[in-house]
């Protein structure tokens, strides 16, 4: 092939190159450039600084906050967010109570506001867990817009438990007071003085089915008897706060002879002396159970109307008595005292306490507080579970007694 053709042919690939090559570069800068570059200019977190002459590990570009309890119903969630603010004294108002769904059913967070510094918000979290208080935390980093949402989720919380209703413990049908009242129950016993302080042998808490059993016995037995709930609620709080243990196992009384199924410990000339500490969830002293059952022997009312585990036996057996039929004879003990006291619901519960001839205002003060808490929460837990099945598909602000307290299952 002459030179010549072989140069024209050198030349033409040289341009197709060339061409290719321009049209890469075309797809290329129209593909890349320009682009903005995802730089960030706030600060790592956790940030040292030195503050007051210390060092600062902050967490949160705004507002620090710890997630300490997460429940799936309501009530719940309510009653433990207020007993940590009262547990936390003068840092209570710190403590919040927010709800939000997930896979289309709402969830309770309970939040504690803490220093934004690591080193001071952890030993205090570690030191709420120690206390009992808490069982867990987890640190979250807030602006203040979303801690003033979660602000406004607690003012809802609490107005809407401070709202009056009109709808009564005596109105409530048992099914409707029957989901509340088990949670109280375990609330109670959860936050009892001796299992939070975790004192070895100490009685143990109501796991779920046993606060359903007790529900279900303790609405029976009222209705039975016509004895005012919150009332008897309250006494069983005083008591033993719904747990099952003896108490007061060193009392003893003398008596002029020995009975059947009577622990004697000491005998003198005509007179023994017996054990009568107290028995179960009602703490009945062994003597005052030998009163309830001939208050049993001697009562008229139809008791084939009571389920049959709560029916007492025609023989008593001191030593083999189940908590079933304890929570009758306590039922029976109360009205025979409303009975006795003409109506008089002072003298009567404190009479369960003191006996007829001297009742404990004190412990009588101490009933009617926490008769007042359970008919709060109870009150207040059925209305608002109603108001929030009805309204919560529709999305509507939610009332209570015409009062509009927000819905607080709608997302920020």
């Amino acid at each position: 092939m002459p030179a010549n053709k072989r140069l024209k042919k050198l030349l033409a690939f040289g341009k197709a190159v060339v061409a290719i090559g321009l049209m890469a570069c075309a797809v290329i800068t129209y593909r890349v450039w320009p682009r903005k570059l995802q730089v960030s200019i706030q600060p790592r977190f956790p940030a040292v600084a030195l503050q007051d002459n210390r060092i600062v590990l902050a967490f949160s570009p705004e507002v620090a906050a710890a997630e300490v309890a997460t429940f799936d119903d309501q009530l719940e969630a309510f009653l433990r967010f207020e007993y940590l603010r009262g547990h936390e004294g003068d840092r209570g108002s710190q403590v919040l109570l927010a709800a939000s769904h997930v896979n289309g059913k709402p969830i309770y967070q309970v939040y504690v506001l803490v220093e934004n510094d690591l080193l001071t918000a952890t030993p205090r979290l570690m030191e709420m867990e120690s206390r009992g208080l808490i069982t867990r935390y987890e640190l979250h980093a807030w602006t203040k817009k979303q801690a003033n949402y979660y602000v406004q989720q607690t003012n809802m919380f609490e107005t809407a438990y401070d709202v009056p209703t009109t709808r009564k413990l005596e109105s409530l049908a048992s099914f409707q007071l029957f989901p509340a009242l088990a949670e109280f129950l375990i609330f109670k016993s959860q936050t009892d003085n001796r299992v939070v302080g975790g004192n070895e042998g100490a009685a143990r808490p109501l796991t779920r089915e046993q606060a359903k059993l007790l529900a279900a016995d303790i609405l029976e037995v009222a209705y039975f008897y016509s004895l005012p709930l919150d009332y008897f609620l309250g006494v069983g709080a005083m008591e033993n706060n719904y747990m099952d243990a003896n108490g007061d196992l060193a009392h003893a009384v003398w008596k002029k002879r020995a009975q059947r199924d009577d622990i004697v410990l000491r005998r003198k000339r005509k007179r023994v002396l017996v054990s009568d500490y107290s028995i179960g969830t009602w703490q009945i002293s062994r003597e005052t159970l030998r009163y309830a059952h001939q208050l049993y022997r001697k009562d008229t009312r139809n008791y084939e109307l009571l389920p049959a585990r709560l029916r007492p036996p025609q023989e008593l057996d001191l030593n083999s008595t189940n908590d079933e039929v304890l929570t009758t004879y306590a039922g029976l003990l109360l009205r025979d005292l409303l009975d006795h006291f003409d109506g008089d619901v002072d003298k009567a519960i404190g009479a369960y306490n003191g006996g007829v001839r001297s009742p404990n205002p004190a412990y009588a003060a101490g009933v009617k507080t926490a008769a007042a808490y359970a008919r709060r929460a109870i009150e207040h837990a059925t209305i608002l579970d109603d108001a929030a099945a009805k309204e919560n598909a529709e999305g509507k602000p939610l009332t209570v007694n015409g009062k509009d307290v927000q819905p607080w299952w709608n997302e920020p």
